[in-house]
């Protein structure tokens, strides 16, 4: 079992930069890979970005390509997105995931994760 609180989200203006994090309780945490994802209301969850056990390799949407960054600290149990450039139309709150699954094609989609944070808002600000 693995238990997922996010924080970081507010609200920045159009141009900003925010830090999510994601704090994931149990000693296994190195064995997950671990993404990001985001919802605005009466649309489907989709997905920002995700990266590997063991944080050699990260995966990214093609709408925050070069804005967004993700990264993992195995050592705190934490993953990481920092955003850079952020516009109004990544106003979202936005969800951390974990999944046991190796097969990296599978990361940008939602079923494939087994666990699932609160979520924390963001809002930007034009």
């Amino acid at each position: 079992q693995v238990q997922l609180v996010e924080s970081g989200g507010g609200l920045v203006q159009a141009g900003g930069s925010l830090r999510l994090s994601c704090a994931a309780s149990g000693r296994t945490f190195s064995m997950y890979a671990m993404g990001w994802f985001r919802q605005t209301p009466g649309k489907e969850r989709e997905f920002v970005a995700a990266i590997s056990w063991s944080g050699g390799n990260t995966y990214y949407a093609d709408s925050v390509k070069g804005r967004f960054t993700i990264s993992r600290d195995n050592g705190k149990n934490t993953v990481y997105l920092q955003m850079n450039r952020l516009i109004p139309g990544d106003t979202a709150d936005y969800f951390c995931a974990a999944t046991s699954s190796r097969t990296n094609s599978r990361y940008y989609y939602v079923g494939t994760y087994d666990y699932w944070g609160q979520g924390t808002q963001v809002t930007v600000s034009s």
